[in-house]
């Protein structure tokens, strides 16, 4: 019997922020081969954060980072970028060129790093929008088109170059159901035909439970809680029962810290109100 293949992304004891302020601290996390792992929590709670330190766009105070088994802080210039492309990213809200057609926002990374003849790169377009089924629309502008199209044609234009890791931030921020459950049948599909893994950020308990295959709840610094869906569901974790419930307070509490109201609407005699 072979051994388990390794994991094609992994943070070993990370701790990271932005200037002094800590958001992540000693944090473990293991993402299979082909495998869709979804990161949620309270929002702040450092899941984009987690994105941006597998793409360096955010170095980590302590700790590695490892894409396909390479530690990334130890990349060069070169090397970063040659590995940022065999990612795929999927912005929150698409983050599509409004100048350029739904054509040439797909071709766009194509053009600019496969070197490809223009024929090719024309064939392989019409395949990325047929794959989200926007093919018919590659001469539409994006201010022509709707917010759940956008978002589709942000994946065709993210998997043009064929990545090996997908990330998504919030693929389902904003949309109406139907567009939700074509986007979260686009993430399944292309994860499983394409044979590629991902990552998706997401609050959204009910779609993001169909498509994954492990949750992770990241709050308070690090990882609460982990498991399959099913796992999750049945878990008896305050912080992911208050989540998965949609509890207004729990261990995230409603109002944020702060003095005692009546200490806070007092007016000190020959104070005045400030």
């Amino acid at each position: 019997m072979s051994p388990p293949a390794a994991p094609l992304v992994e943070l070993r004891n990370v701790t990271c922020g932005y200037g002094e302020r800590v958001i992540l601290r000693d944090v473990d996390l293991v993402v299979p081969r082909g495998s869709v792992v979804a990161l949620m929590g309270t929002s702040g709670g450092g899941k984009t954060t987690v994105l941006r330190l597998i793409g360096r766009q955010l170095d980590a105070m302590s700790g590695q980072v490892f894409f396909d088994g390479i530690d990334i802080a130890t990349l060069g210039r070169e090397a970063l970028y040659g590995a940022r492309r065999r990612m795929g990213m999927l912005f929150q809200f698409g983050a599509l060129f409004t100048d350029l057609s739904v054509y040439d926002n797909v071709a766009f990374p194509l053009r600019e790093h496969s070197g490809l003849p223009e024929t090719m790169i024309h064939d392989l377009v019409l395949m990325k929008l047929n794959a989200v089924g926007l093919r018919g629309a590659r001469e539409l502008m994006p201010s022509e088109i709707s917010g759940g199209m956008a978002r589709r044609v942000a994946l065709a234009r993210a998997i043009a170059l064929d990545p090996e890791l997908m990330l998504y931030d919030e693929p389902f921020a904003g949309l109406d159901p139907i567009s939700m459950g074509v986007a979260a049948r686009l993430i399944k599909e292309l994860n499983t035909s394409l044979g590629i893994t991902s990552i998706v950020v997401s609050h959204d308990v009910e779609e993001t439970f169909l498509i994954a295959d492990h949750v992770v709840f990241i709050a308070n610094g690090g990882v609460v809680a982990q498991g399959t869906p099913a796992q999750m569901q049945a878990s008896d974790d305050p912080l992911v029962r208050q989540f998965v419930d949609a509890e207004p307070d729990g261990p995230v509490r409603f109002h944020y810290p702060a003095a005692e109201v009546a200490d806070d609407f007092a007016v000190r005699r020959g104070a005045g109100a400030r």
